[in-house]
């Protein structure tokens, strides 16, 4: 397979999983209603960088390791599932106080209480990095796009634009809902709409500790 071929047969694969709901999608939502379409960027770049942890070790071949070993899916499930029941409980013991939102020149949303640029990217590496799904995907994905000979360059191409593509779904949602109409449809929750993403993601979370990784 050449380095073409392999790239249009990533973007069909990988643009359909970034697509998929999944806790990556509800972060994003999550921030971009509640911080502003700066947050989230911030935190579709912190997803796009979580993505390279995988891509690494998969091209290491670490991936399979992972996949077919009980005790570190255990451990990536626990830690990932953990992580969203966190990021969950933070959001529903939000308080109104904290949701109250304005809106500025050019229409994105600003909370009483701005969480840092570090903050925002490290929710969003966090997420995807913590995903214990991930090792057994890029196996998937890896076994039919690797090859032994293949030179280094064309693995980094791969990675890159796999990051590529999900920075750039997830800035399109950031846009969807930073749009003044569906921000405002959505303000009208207040801070019950932290509380609403903040139940997805402890459901999410208790799913993914629940759940046998097959």
């Amino acid at each position: 397979m050449n380095l073409f071929e392999g790239l249009l047969l990533i973007t069909s694969i990988h643009l359909l999983a970034a697509a998929s709901p999944g806790p990556d999608f509800v972060l994003v939502t999550q921030q971009t209603l509640t911080q502003g379409k700066k947050a989230g960027l911030l935190c579709s770049i912190g997803i796009a960088l979580g993505l390279s942890i995988h891509i690494i070790y998969s091209a290491l071949g670490l991936a399979a390791v992972i996949a077919s070993s009980e005790t570190a899916l255990w451990l990536i499930k626990s830690l990932g599932g953990c992580y969203l029941l966190y990021l969950g409980i933070k959001g529903i013991k939000a308080k109104a106080t904290l949701s109250i939102k304005t809106l500025t020149n050019d229409n994105n949303t600003v909370t009483a209480h701005q969480k840092s640029t570090i903050q925002i990217i490290g929710l969003g590496f966090l997420c995807n990095a913590l995903n214990p799904k991930a090792p057994i995907y890029f196996v998937a994905l890896f076994t039919i796009v690797l090859s032994p000979d293949m030179p280094i360059m064309h693995i980094c191409i791969y990675g890159l634009w796999m990051m590529m593509i999900q920075l750039l779904w997830f800035s399109c949602v950031t846009l969807l809902f930073s749009r003044p109409r569906v921000n405002y449809a959505f303000q009208k929750l207040g801070h019950w709409l932290d509380r609403i993403l903040g139940s997805a993601m402890i459901i999410m979370g208790i799913k993914v500790i629940t759940t046998k990784i097959n």
